[in-house]
């Protein structure tokens, strides 16, 4: 984000315009308030959403029959600077009070958390993750910018870039996995999707990456929990993601619920002023998440809310998402000196800068016609680019003798509920979709021309149907079953002690393999499930996660074989729930795992992940072969041959990873430094080459600071973590 310097002249010309109440105005960020017979802030009933208290419809119909106060009286009072938003016709009618009835006409900035998709929905974080295809996320994040322009919204609070290693978090979901590499490229990407269109004011809004920082360490994977790390694993695994969205030039961020080593990122001034706005050069601003400047009391290090918000402004804190404790204190304190007025002036030229760059002083309305053209359906090239979202994202995690891709000759038994659930595909933090835009699995596969008969039998919530399951097991040449969780089950405030199936789906599972037909399993989930009896019984498995609004037609066209399946884990999957936190980029340690007992091992359980990081299956194969590494004053130039070696097109993503083998601080087995998706005709083979610059070999240390160190480096390339061919070099920096 860079402002020219007529643009950095208006803002501080109407800085010194402000009044303080106004200043502090821009600091307050407002949702609509449910009143009448539903007395609750908009953002518990988001929450309500999103966690399962509120069904969609229930919610559409608050929002078409109850009042709501938009604080229209403190808008023309300069005392809002942003609100939550949805409704373009109520946006404009906002926007058009903030310009044309405040004092001053400073345009409001309009948030709201578009994770994947507004009306277009594709595929949560996790998946779309495993599609390694940076391209396909900057066009989806290009797509969700205009589409949430036509909307009214100018500022999305995407993208969500937490590293996350333990799937018990449930918002593991929202996020591109374990590994720094990948979750930095996955951030650049949506970075440049979100913002780098400004052709119109109607291609672009402002990212908010979330969320600062280390939340998807949360001791137990218990969503709000303390987090403790060294400064090392800090800058090694979970700050490089946001790095990188600041070399690309995100606009905002989020500070995150949890504390730091015992500080709340809420009022960390080290976090938010020295790393965030000093060593990263973050030129946006910073807003709190829901209610957590006043949660910083709960926390037990402010003791009331004037204390929290004091510390909040000082430590960087720019905005305060919904708590009013900006608005209704900060004055005073300002005033009397304890905050000072430096302090305000710096937050509020940070969001003005933004709303100057976003265009909002020319043009803050949405037009007519942008409108209407959304009530009438989505564009067509959103519903293709959702669909290719949805193809490229699913994992193939086993295909035991061929039995994918199934044939439009045989006879599917389609069973589970998840099946048949069209508002079920779009998973968490998907809160604008329209159910007519939705396809099921069902009506995919019937959509396709399969010869399919579908069973409800069973879900992850409620009893088994045994008449179904009989029917299922008698009628069917092949048992397709679709199980997993409901969009409910993960997210935001949904982290599960057990990540198994959920209810009685794995003995549904059984029931169906007694039968003696085959079983194809397809997993609707946002999460890794632990899964090591279904990937002992079960012959095939597909991981479909929630992909969004043409979820049903991207997997028929996996299971009929339209496609190959391409997607590679960005999480591991454990075995059992009780090896979480698994990641492939563990330390070394002095024991490393293995069948002797006197190592890093379970008694009861594999030392290492089930389905590693990387892992991916197709309907075609491929070879490596003839692995080369080169060194050149700058880089390390890694070459080898990769072949298609089976009987049909393919896609394989080429996966380039090294390690430090000795250094002055434990390093991890392995790291992914890049990655290449290659599409290969039958029997095609193509030299495969990457340029890996030797800057890239370094670590962060526990004061921070980057090291490249001397030594012995191993090389891995293969199709996954676990599955490489390697060669050492040494090198000297």
């Amino acid at each position: 984000m860079k402002l020219t310097q007529k643009q950095k002249t208006f803002v501080e010309d109407l800085l010194k315009r402000m009044t303080l109440e106004e200043k502090i105005g821009q600091m307050n960020q407002e949702s609509p308030s449910i009143v009448g017979g539903f007395d609750v802030p908009f953002s518990e009933l988001i929450e309500m959403l999103t966690d399962g208290r509120l069904s969609q419809e229930e919610f559409e119909k608050i929002l078409s029959t109850a009042k709501q106060d938009y604080h229209e009286e403190d808008i023309r009072a300069g005392r809002v600077g942003s609100v939550m938003g949805q409704d373009p016709r109520k946006a404009n009618e906002l926007q058009k009070i903030a310009m044309e009835e405040s004092r001053l006409g400073i345009p409001l900035i309009i948030g709201f958390d578009v994770i994947h998709g507004l009306r277009s929905v594709y595929p949560i974080a996790i998946a779309e993750a495993c599609s390694f295809d940076d391209s396909l996320f900057e066009e989806t994040a290009r797509m969700a910018a205009r589409e949430s322009r036509a909307h009214g919204i100018n500022w999305n609070f995407a993208p969500m870039i937490d590293a996350a290693r333990d799937s018990r978090w449930g918002r593991v979901s929202e996020g591109p996995g374990e590994d720094p590499c990948l979750g930095s490229h996955f951030a650049r990407a949506k970075i440049r999707g979100l913002q780098n269109d400004r052709s119109s004011v109607r291609n672009y809004v402002a990212a908010c990456t979330k969320h600062y920082v280390a939340y998807g360490a949360c001791e137990s994977g218990r969503d709000y929990n303390t987090t403790s790390m060294s400064v090392s694993n800090l800058y090694n695994v979970y700050l490089p993601a946001f790095r990188a969205a600041m070399d690309e030039g995100a606009a905002t961020v989020m500070a995150a619920f949890n504390d730091l080593n015992g500080i709340p990122c809420t009022v960390n001034r080290w976090l938010l002023r020295d790393v965030l706005k000093g060593e990263m050069g973050l030129e946006g601003f910073v807003v709190s998440d829901a209610n957590a400047i006043r949660e910083c009391v709960a926390h037990g290090i402010a003791e009331d809310d004037r204390d929290a918000g004091i510390q909040a402004a000082i430590a960087g804190m720019d905005m305060d998402m919904g708590t009013h404790i900006y608005k209704d204190l900060l004055q005073a304190e300002v005033e009397k000196g304890t905050v000072p007025m430096a302090v305000v002036d710096e937050a509020v030229r940070r969001i003005l800068s933004v709303k100057v760059w976003l265009g909002l002083f020319d043009d803050p309305y949405v037009p007519e016609a942008d409108i209407e053209a959304y009530e009438k359906g989505l564009p067509a090239e959103h519903i293709a680019l959702c669909r290719r979202a949805a193809e490229e994202s699913m994992v193939l995690l086993k295909n035991e003798g061929d039995l994918l891709p199934l044939s439009r000759k045989q006879k599917i038994s389609l069973v589970g509920r998840l099946a048949d659930m069209a508002d079920e595909v779009c998973g968490a933090w998907a809160m604008a979709w329209k159910k007519e835009d939705c396809v099921s699995v069902r009506a995919g596969l019937e959509a396709a021309g399969a010869d399919v008969q579908y069973y409800p039998c069973g879900g992850p919530e409620g009893e088994l149907d045994e008449e179904e399951i009989a029917r299922a097991c008698t009628e069917g040449d092949v048992i397709v079953a679709v199980v997993g969780e409901t969009d409910a089950m993960s997210g935001e405030a949904s982290s599960r002690a057990d990540t198994g199936l959920p209810g009685r789906q794995r003995e549904l599972l059984e029931r169906l393999l007694r039968s003696g037909k085959p079983v194809v399993t397809v997993l609707m989930n946002g999460r890794p499930l632990a899964l090591r009896w279904e990937a002992e019984q079960l012959p095939a498995i597909l991981e479909a996660w929630h992909l969004g609004i043409r979820m049903g037609d991207a997997v028929a066209a996996a299971l009929l074989g339209d496609v190959s399946p391409s997607g590679k884990l960005a999480s591991s999957f454990p075995a059992v729930t009780g090896q979480c936190p698994v990641y492939y980029n563990h330390p070394s340690t002095g024991r490393p795992g293995s069948r002797s007992k006197f190592t890093s091992r379970y008694l009861d359980a594999p030392w290492d992940a089930l389905f590693p990081f990387g892992h991916g299956l197709s309907y075609t194969s491929f070879a490596y072969s003839g692995l080369r590494v080169g060194e050149t004053a700058d880089s390390l130039e890694i070459a080898l041959t990769l072949k298609n070696s089976g009987g049909r097109e393919g896609t394989e993503v080429v996966q380039l990873y090294t390690q430090d083998v000795a250094a002055s601080l434990v390093r991890p087995v392995k790291e992914l430094k890049d990655y290449l998706r290659v599409s290969l005709a039958a029997g095609e083979e193509r030299e495969i080459r990457f340029v890996l610059p030797k800057s890239d070999l370094g670590f962060y240390d526990n004061t921070g600071a980057y090291r490249l160190e001397d030594g012995l480096f191993r090389i891995s390339v293969g199709g996954s973590s676990r599955d490489t061919l390697e060669q050492e070099i040494r090198l000297q920096f």
